[in-house]
């Protein structure tokens, strides 16, 4: 796991939740494939149902949720005095639907659930090899159906992004863990050497620099310390984290800002109504500053239909936008009016901008601009895409949303 000072760590050397970690690792896999393929298969199955009903696939789901009650006042009476501590004082009328909410989630969950394996058996669902099964081929169906079927190439392909992200968040824990263990062990290797005690030595480099004693100016002392030792003692951490997929993305002809012939290629499939999206957003935004005449941002489209009730309208109304060239401008409003994404405020917004009303109105409609999107969303998941956002920087998936993850991928990239 490690070396420094002439001693080496190895599993057996961590805490006994790191062990267990490490052990139970290859089952979590296997028990994520496993769910991995239930949700496909869901999700197939609703597809199927929604056109054979000429509806959505979220108009599916929805109806299927109607069907489940209500819970009683009563009982919504005694969630909310269970919870009064946490409810910041507000009375019962102002919390009553976010608790419906909540208290509906499992039920229609379990009601959804049921209605899949109804549709497994009008669909004639057949399953067909392991998805854990050793020694799996390409072309080896996982299951079949009424019009379709899987094979181990599509689940792979289709997921590989998510089981990428399973991974490399173990290792990353894993990482960590290792750190942690090396440094500690080189606080005492240096106390011994300076001969003094550990705690003091803690306080020297640590405790005793700080003034605002918050998590985060210790977190600093202590990352400085740490480097300090590990350079002093020719620390190596050898857990590595797995390589992130690396694909052709293609950049199609949607919105781009940037040189066309930048060194960089940044894509960016979104869901204007989600708000991991809109927080992210600002903060690639940001990222990109430093490297503005380096690169060239894209954004593509990926509505998550079943999840987000507006996003398929909202994504088409910022192409509509963007025949008028306003996308990037729109999109900053989208992000920011999450709440109101029906027709009419799209239209609103777009008027807002000076848009010409009655271009945005045909755009926003035409079925050209929806093949559009849909051939977005096709293309996406052809990349492993099942969640937003969903970002590339020359082709390789970014894990970590933050400043540090995006100036990191755009630095790796420039280097190549």
């Amino acid at each position: 796991m490690a070396t420094a000072n002439g001693r080496s760590w190895t599993i057996k050397d961590l805490s006994p939740e790191a062990r267990e970690a490490h052990s139970t690792f290859p089952a979590k896999v296997a028990n994520v494939r496993k769910q991995l393929l239930s949700q496909m298969l869901g999700e197939t199955l609703i597809e199927v149902e929604a056109k054979n009903r000429n509806i959505t696939a979220l108009a599916v789901v929805k109806a299927e949720a109607k069907k489940v009650k209500d819970p009683t006042p009563a009982e919504i009476k005694t969630v909310y005095d269970i919870n009064q501590a946490q409810l910041g004082g507000k009375t019962l009328e102002q919390v009553r639907s976010q608790i419906i909410e909540v208290m509906r989630q499992e039920p229609e969950e379990k009601a959804l659930a049921k209605f899949v394996d109804t549709l497994a058996v009008k669909y004639k669902v057949v399953y067909g090899k392991d998805v854990n099964a050793p020694g799996l081929k390409p072309a080896d169906l996982l299951y079949s159906m009424t019009g379709g079927q899987l094979t181990v190439k599509e689940f792979d392909d289709a997921n590989r992004l998510t089981l990428y992200s399973f991974e490399a968040e173990f290792y990353d824990g894993l990482k960590a863990e290792t750190e942690a263990a090396v440094y500690d062990a080189l606080v005492i290797d240096e106390a011994k050497a300076l001969k003094m005690d550990a705690g003091d030595l803690i306080a020297r480099e640590v405790t005793g620099k700080m003034k605002d004693f918050t998590d985060a100016e210790r977190e600093g002392y202590e990352a400085a310390f740490r480097t300090k030792l590990f350079t002093k003692y020719s620390a190596k951490v050898l857990v590595t984290e797995p390589a992130a997929p690396v694909q052709t993305v293609s950049v199609d002809d949607d919105p781009a800002r940037g040189p066309a012939n930048a060194p960089v290629t940044i894509v960016m499939f979104s869901d204007f109504q989600c708000s991991a999206c809109s927080k992210t957003h600002p903060v690639l935004k940001e990222a990109m500053v430093p490297f503005a005449d380096k690169i060239r941002f894209v954004v593509r489209d990926y509505p998550l239909e079943t999840m987000h009730e507006n996003a398929f309208r909202a994504a088409l109304a910022a192409n509509a936008a963007n025949a008028q060239g306003k996308f990037f401008e729109y999109t900053e409003i989208l992000y920011k009016n999450q709440d109101a994404l029906d027709d009419a405020s799209l239209k609103k917004y777009a008027a807002d901008l000076g848009l010409n009303a009655a271009q945005f109105a045909l755009d926003l409609n035409s079925e050209k601009t929806a093949a559009e999107v849909r051939k977005d969303m096709a293309e996406g998941k052809t990349y492993g895409i099942n969640g937003t956002p969903a970002i590339f920087v020359n082709g390789q998936f970014v894990r970590r949303l933050s400043p540090l993850g995006f100036k990191n991928a755009i630095e790796n990239a420039l280097k190549k």
